[in-house]
């Protein structure tokens, strides 16, 4: 009988020698330590299916999208940047290097600042409303009541509505004999008919209306879920201390969807920083009478796109600006978000 010798807990057993003329084991072929340096695998204390998956496996799946970031994001960014150096025309064909030219003629180009006023002053009026509107639309349609669905959709309707359309039905609404102007003089509270779409600044306000309107239902979405999140029994106990409606709305629940204000307030100036569609369906194509009422978006159209006297390097470089300034928006409310949770 052969006797079998057992290794004490913990020491590994010892290696038997090879047997006289057996072959030596291989070691592995250069190819494999190269593919298995570049491609490491799991840690030894992975389990489960990360025992089988290498380093770049969730690389490969975000493939798609990586690609298509660069090539309908990084790409264009790049070659904007690249061509406000240019004096690149809209239509191709040789594009000379001008250096700081193009941001020199916008720095003393009043066409540029009317523009900005115009897209700062959209933003500043825009963003607060757009906060606060969205807020009271959805404190409004959160409770539970009967038919309380009919107007959670009829109020979210607008939404889904195209842009053009809803502008062309706005022309119908604000024109000298539209709907608006016919009821006011109708009920003896105007004598003539209000230029909504005649006058620069009542273009501008029109514009901002039609993006509230349209943008409430799309925002009070994001509230009704960040009011499900504010725990209802600090209103019940507010309530019991006597606060009132209008004290629990800035005390609780305000404080409650703090985040998701900022979150509003973040996206609508970025979109209020872009507007296009709504100046050019109330304004025409000219962006109100004498160009008064264009925005960054609308100029950079103007002087950029133009086949015939357009300068796309030019515009390039007012897109730059544009960028500048979004992304200085950006910055600062992603700093007061900061604050705020801080």
């Amino acid at each position: 009988m052969t006797a079998v010798r057992t290794m004490p807990d913990g020491e590994a057993p010892a290696t038997a020698p090879a047997a006289p003329g057996a072959p030596a084991p291989r070691s592995p072929g250069g190819v494999r330590r190269v593919l298995k340096a570049v491609t490491p695998g799991p840690t030894p204390d992975a389990g489960g299916a990360a025992i089988y998956r290498r380093w770049w496996l969730p690389w490969l799946w975000m493939l798609p999208a990586i690609v298509g970031a660069a090539a309908f994001g990084v790409f264009p960014f790049l070659n904007t940047l690249v061509l406000s150096f240019t004096d690149a025309k809209p239509l191709g064909g040789a594009a000379g290097f001008v250096g700081l030219d193009n941001y020199t003629r916008m720095l003393g180009d009043s066409d540029f600042w009317l523009a900005t006023r115009n897209s700062v002053l959209y933003a500043v009026i825009v963003v607060p409303l757009m906060v606060l509107l969205p807020l009271l639309l959805a404190v409004l349609v959160e409770k539970n009541l009967p038919g309380i669905g009919f107007f959670r959709s009829a109020f979210y309707t607008p939404v889904l509505a195209s842009s053009v359309v809803v502008g062309l039905s706005w022309q119908w609404l604000l024109a000298d004999q539209g709907l608006v102007n016919t009821w006011l003089e109708k009920a003896h509270i105007i004598k003539g008919a209000i230029p909504f779409l005649s006058d620069s600044w009542l273009i501008l306000l029109s514009a901002m209306g039609l993006t509230l309107w349209k943008g409430l239902g799309w925002y009070m979405i994001f509230y009704l879920a960040a009011l499900g999140n504010v725990p209802k029994e600090l209103h019940e106990a507010a309530s019991v201390d006597g606060a009132g409606a209008v004290r629990r709305f800035w005390h609780i629940t305000v404080p409650g969807v703090r985040t998701s204000m900022m979150l509003v307030g973040t996206l609508t100036g970025i979109g209020s920083l872009r507007v296009f569609t709504e100046i050019y369906m109330l304004g025409g194509s000219t962006g109100g009478p004498g160009g008064a009422d264009r925005t960054l978006p609308f100029y950079i159209r103007d002087v950029g796109l133009d086949p015939l006297s357009g300068n796309a390097g030019y515009g390039a470089a007012v897109s730059v600006a544009l960028f500048v300034l979004t992304l200085g928006l950006t910055l600062l409310a992603q700093r007061l978000t900061k604050e705020n949770e801080s």
